[in-house]
């Protein structure tokens, strides 16, 4: 199969894919001693299986055993997803970013700014930039609300942030531009959407590819060294982004729920403001049951047999992290041996990565690693 012979979106896709790819040098980054045990399943999984159809055989069977055909597997995937998530608005050529205030704080300033996410719709957001010479490489921190993840106290309504979720803040003491981004509109129950006709979740990463856009255009950037981290919320965020947006060079994911699993409350992608959205109805929150079916595309997602680890797929050979806890354990990693599988079709090694720790809540361990990783691949000495 060629380009010629796939529907006109998945060709255009597939030409989309190749001009945006980060593709990391494949011998740059050798990886240092501290994080490279993070890097090996543990041996109570090796010999488990995933039961989840390998991205790596199409859907009528036939095995992919070439380069060239994970291309055009890779845009028909991502073409199917969009199908049933809905298609993006255009995509921002120019951001708009405009500077309300700025103010300096230990080795780094901080900006509060009004950011572009949508063609129109432009909303507070809080950009770290390091001092001295850059540029710098650049991270999208996704979060309920920026001040969090910006390692302020409180939210503008008095509330206190919480521990432990502050890598805007850590990664800005450490040489990296930090663009802390809240959910748009302010509410993530009811997230605003700009008018846009797709999933909620899938407009969250259209919003952080567009940040990347508007990260590119400041001089204390580089464009070429732009990564992703989230927490659980934010998590699923960066998880979308990072699968959906090539241009993100590396991607961390805090305990998202890195595969549809409807027996974890946390894991709750059915519901309207992630992938269950539906004009025609509203489901009770909660888990999926006979007074909650599922709803909107993740019905269609559930009924066709997708789920996360395609995403985890389209991320290679760009390399990521889940920072695992008590959504993610050490038993998914027969889950990430697909990406690791796609990596090594590609000639990639040390691309997938995983931590875990008994609860949800990050550590400064568990922390400590992904400062380690995102240093490693975006800032290397």
């Amino acid at each position: 199969m060629n380009s010629a012979t796939l529907p006109f979106h998945a060709a255009l896709l597939i030409a989309i894919s190749a001009a945006l790819t980060f593709v990391p040098d494949r011998t740059a980054f050798a990886l240092p001693a501290d994080i490279a045990p993070y890097f090996q399943p543990p041996a109570t999984t090796l010999e488990k299986s995933d039961p989840r159809r390998s991205p790596l055989v199409r859907p009528d069977g036939q095995r992919i055993t070439t380069a060239a055909d994970w291309s055009l597997e890779r845009a028909a995937i991502r073409a199917r997803w969009f199908a049933l998530l809905g298609p993006w608005p255009e995509l921002l050529a120019a951001p708009k970013l405009e500077i309300i205030r700025t103010e300096s704080r230990e080795n780094f300033e901080q900006r509060v700014i009004r950011i572009e996410l949508a063609p129109g719709y432009l909303q507070e957001a809080i950009l770290l930039v390091p001092s001295g010479r850059g540029p710098f490489p650049a991270v999208v921190v996704p979060f309920y609300e920026p001040h969090t993840s910006a390692g302020l106290a409180t939210t503008p309504a008095g509330k206190a942030t919480l521990p432990l979720r502050d890598f805007g803040y850590q990664l800005a003491k450490r040489g990296f531009v930090a663009l802390c981004l809240g959910t748009p509109g302010g509410d993530a129950y009811q997230p605003g959407q700009a008018g846009a006709q797709c999933q909620p979740l899938s407009f969250l990463a259209y919003v952080a590819a567009n940040a990347h856009t508007a990260l590119t255009r400041l001089p204390e950037v580089d464009a070429t060294r732009i990564g992703l981290v989230g927490h659980s919320y934010g998590g699923k965020w960066a998880l979308f982004a990072g699968g959906f947006y090539d241009k993100f060079a590396c991607a961390v994911w805090s305990d998202p729920g890195i595969v549809f699993d409807e027996a974890r409350t946390s894991i709750n992608y059915q519901e309207p403001w992630y992938l269950g959205l539906d004009p025609t109805t509203t489901r009770p929150r909660g888990l999926v049951s006979a007074t909650a079916p599922r709803t909107g595309a993740y019905a269609k997602l559930i009924a066709q047999g997708h789920d996360l680890h395609e995403l985890h797929a389209l991320m290679a050979p760009r390399p990521f992290l889940v920072s695992g806890g008590a959504e993610d354990t050490a038993a998914r990693w027969p889950v990430l041996a697909h990406a690791v599988a796609v990596n090594q079709l590609l000639g990639y090694a040390d691309r997938v990565a995983m931590t875990n720790r008994p609860k949800h809540d990050p550590t400064e361990e568990s922390n400590a690693v992904i400062y380690r990783f995102l240093e490693h691949f975006l800032a290397p000495k």
